[in-house]
């Protein structure tokens, strides 16, 4: 783009015009057109992001003193002149524009006067890293989940330590751990997630921000699915103990009850030891399987041992039958219970026709026509049902009656997707509500996102517009994404800002998502991007007391 361009030192003349990129788009028209966004150019001023971005009006001693180990740094400061970041009034209506053709790029020589200042972060390094890290609401779900069942374990122990041959009932300890495994399918099913987050997000304004902000830390969920997964391996393993106790000591005659009990335990095993949040992140593919297939064989597995058990039950004369056996124990309708929401969507499996839109060689844009999508909701899609499936945002389109997914180069299967496109794609079990969706819950809130997490963010934009900011940091982001993209980026939030890191740079962005928090009065920050800038932007504003919430990447 060729326009003049005015240096803060004077006017430069026609024929100083330069060729370059924007690194700053401040959206500012109803309808995007790259020539009547407001650019500026940024540059690096051989100081640190904290100076780039503290406010000379401000003492020091307000403003943040991390080191350069901090979290929260980026990899170069970004420049925003005060003009592009006034006042917020919180309802997204439209304002005075300017063009460039008006107001031409501007060339900052040092840092603006005008912005929010980090202050310093609360509390010591220690506690924070408890608080943030080893105390997250996630872990503090799967510790309640633990002690609770561990807890019980240990009184059911008490009440039988005399008892002879020692050791609590074997079907008390079955039961138990096919409870946990019922409750930790539960709360991964698509209907039950849809419905407690329509009872979370159902939660009014006028509560207190502190009971609201807890609130929406809910999709935090998964805490509780792993801590009732290994509270299930645990009372498996203490049940595979007794019996092997029992046989060896010639008071159980049941080898197949045994073997399978090992085997089973085996697979629980394995499942919760490739889903250790390190070998997951790095071996994704890998712990899908295992936990897809070890799964469905732990399922059978369980209706072999049931259908073991009640006949050696049944053997004894007088017992009643195998039949009678079965149903009276606990566990039988447990387990039928698992089963069926393991069934249950894969009955909805199928193959539906894709309109793919080629963005450019880093996105594509997915189009489908086969439902209507509701608001804020999720959907996964593969090309092969059994090997893979990889989640998306869907963006509800204008007519109602169709949506999109964007798929941005993010590993092996999404680059093969931008470089040969199908035309048909499997889904399975319905769309599933995301936690953008918990932003509901507030009145005005910050939207974080770098590349193609803009899909999200429009896709909780557009189907339910809200008073927010949106800052978006990207390479090249009309090129990559497209002219549609950028107006409805524009729709959303005609001042969004949205950063060409191309040009400028990896901005701070904990720096500019704080700059707009308190400019706008918002009440919440929300991020959607890859796992180490979510952590960073969520540490660096929750550390600082700002409400702050990211994907966590359980599963």
């Amino acid at each position: 783009m060729e326009s003049p361009v005015k240096h803060s030192k004077g006017a430069v003349t026609e024929s100083e015009k330069v060729q370059a990129e924007p690194s700053t788009f401040i959206v500012a028209d109803a309808r995007f057109h790259s020539e009547s966004m407001i650019t500026a150019k940024t540059s690096y001023l051989g100081c640190t992001a904290d100076d780039t971005f503290r406010d000379n009006s401000i003492s020091s001693k307000n403003t943040s003193n991390s080191s350069s180990d901090d979290l929260e740094k980026g990899a170069g400061p970004i420049v925003i002149h005060h003009h592009e970041l006034e006042d917020f009034d919180g309802e997204p209506t439209a304002r005075e524009r300017r063009h460039c053709s008006s107001q031409p790029a501007m060339i900052s020589d040092g840092p603006p006067c005008h912005t929010v200042g980090l202050p310093v972060k609360r509390n010591g390094r220690i506690w924070r890293g408890l608080r943030y890290n080893l105390f997250s609401v996630y872990q503090r779900l799967f510790s309640v989940c633990l002690i609770a069942n561990m807890a019980t374990l240990v009184v059911l122990l008490a009440q039988n330590r005399q008892k002879t041959p020692w050791g609590p009932d074997r079907t008390h300890v079955a039961t138990a751990a096919a409870a946990n495994v019922l409750a930790a399918f539960l709360i991964r099913q698509e209907h039950v997630i849809n419905a407690l987050y329509a009872i979370c997000c159902a939660t009014p304004w006028w509560l207190p921000l502190r009971v609201r902000r807890v609130i929406a830390k809910f999709y935090h969920f998964g805490g509780v699915h792993s801590g009732c997964a290994v509270s299930a391996t645990v009372w498996f393993l203490f049940f595979t103990a007794l019996i092997t106790k029992d046989f060896a000591s010639g008071n159980y005659n049941q080898p197949g009850v045994v073997a399978i009990a090992h085997v089973l335990l085996a697979l629980l095993l394995s499942m919760c030891v490739f889903a250790i949040p390190k070998f997951r992140m790095v071996n994704h593919n890998t712990f899908e399987a295992v936990h897809r297939f070890a799964g469905w064989i732990a399922v059978g597995l369980f209706w072999v041992l049931i259908l073991l058990v009640s006949k050696a039950a049944s053997d004894i004369p007088g017992a009643d039958s195998l039949g009678i056996q079965a149903v009276k124990s606990p566990a039988f309708w447990l387990v039928m219970a698992v089963t069926f929401l393991t069934i249950l969507p894969w009955l909805r499996l199928r193959k539906v026709v894709a309109f793919p839109e080629k963005l450019s060689n880093h996105a594509i844009r997915i189009h489908f026509k086969y439902m209507k999508m509701g608001p804020i909701l999720g959907l996964r899609i593969s090309d092969n049902p059994l090997k893979e499936w990889h989640a998306f945002a869907s963006i509800p389109a204008a007519d109602g009656q169709s949506f999109s997914l964007i798929v941005s180069d993010a590993g092996d299967w999404t680059k093969k997707q931008i470089a040969n496109p199908g035309h048909a794609y499997w889904v399975r079990g319905i769309p599933i509500t995301g936690m953008l969706r918990m932003a509901i819950v507030f009145r005005r809130i910050i939207m974080v996102t770098t590349g193609s997490g803009i899909g999200p963010v429009l896709s909780m934009l557009v189907s339910h517009p809200m008073p927010c900011r949106l800052l978006w940091s990207t390479p090249d982001p009309e090129k990559t994404y497209g002219e549609n993209i950028m107006e409805s980026v524009c729709k959303v939030d005609p001042d969004a800002m949205i950063i060409n890191t191309r040009v400028s740079g990896r901005p701070d962005m904990v720096a500019l998502a704080y700059h707009l928090y308190v400019q706008s009065n918002a009440e919440a920050v929300f991020c959607i991007s890859n796992a180490s800038l979510t952590r960073k932007v969520v540490y660096g504003l929750e550390s600082r007391g700002v409400p702050a919430y990211g994907p966590i990447w359980d599963s």
